[in-house]
């Protein structure tokens, strides 16, 4: 596995130095008890708000968020899973959303998921901040397989804002990946390139001493995708 040392410094020339790298680093992420004490409201709400803004310009979704917690019922999970279609339906007619119905219904799909993993393991929370960060891509396939388009940036987005500790794979951080020769192929997409980006990741981070965050944007700031 290549070194992220490279990386790192290709970043610091970028940026003007290590010290201004290091400023644009975020801070910790939240603790696995952190993360479990998150009601589980927030975790349908945040799923909600990255599904909306998937394809779509981030400050309209931000700018209507309150009407979307009105029209959700703040994302009470037992409320929205057992929403009928017509009250569903009739949210597709609400200006004061985005009227998108497929996305409008992933709203009752995903209280139905967290539902079935609260089930299993006391709390959303519980489960979320338990998954080990050495296995993202695990936690990824979860997302996607159980609960409804909770695949690709949508759900890596979804993990940061959360505050888990995690890696994106932008399109910068998938140009360093094949630039560093852990991946061959820009689509990244293939069970076989996640498990070496995800043992890359979990290298880097024994390497380096770095959250997979930061690790992350570093790798976004040492190059441009082409």
């Amino acid at each position: 596995m290549a070194s992220f040392k490279p990386i790192y410094e290709r970043a610091a020339v970028r940026k003007g130095g290590e010290k201004e790298l290091l400023s644009m680093l975020t801070g910790r992420s939240k603790s696995a008890d952190e993360l479990a004490a998150i009601p589980d409201d927030r975790y349908l709400a945040e799923m909600t708000r990255r599904i909306f803004s998937a394809g779509f310009v981030w400050g309209v979704i931000d700018k209507k968020w309150p009407n979307f917690e009105r029209a959700f019922h703040g994302f009470d999970i037992n409320q929205n899973a057992l929403m009928p279609d017509e009250a569903l339906e009739a949210l597709t007619a609400d200006a004061s959303i985005v009227r998108n119905g497929q996305k409008i219904f992933t709203v009752r799909e995903n209280a139905k998921f967290i539902q079935s993993i609260t089930a299993e393991y006391g709390s959303f929370g519980r489960f979320f901040g338990d998954w080990p960060v050495s296995d993202q891509v695990g936690l990824l396939d979860v997302l996607k397989k159980r609960g409804k388009r909770l695949g690709g940036n949508s759900a890596q987005y979804f993990l940061r804002f959360m505050g888990k500790d995690s890696f994106i794979l932008s399109k910068d951080v998938i140009a360093t990946l094949v630039d560093a020769g852990v991946i061959d192929s820009y689509k990244a997409t293939s069970k076989r390139d996640l498990k070496a980006i995800q043992a890359a990741f979990n290298e880097w981070n024994q390497e380096m001493e770095l959250s997979y965050t930061n690790l992350s944007r570093i790798a976004a700031m040492s190059i441009d995708a082409p």
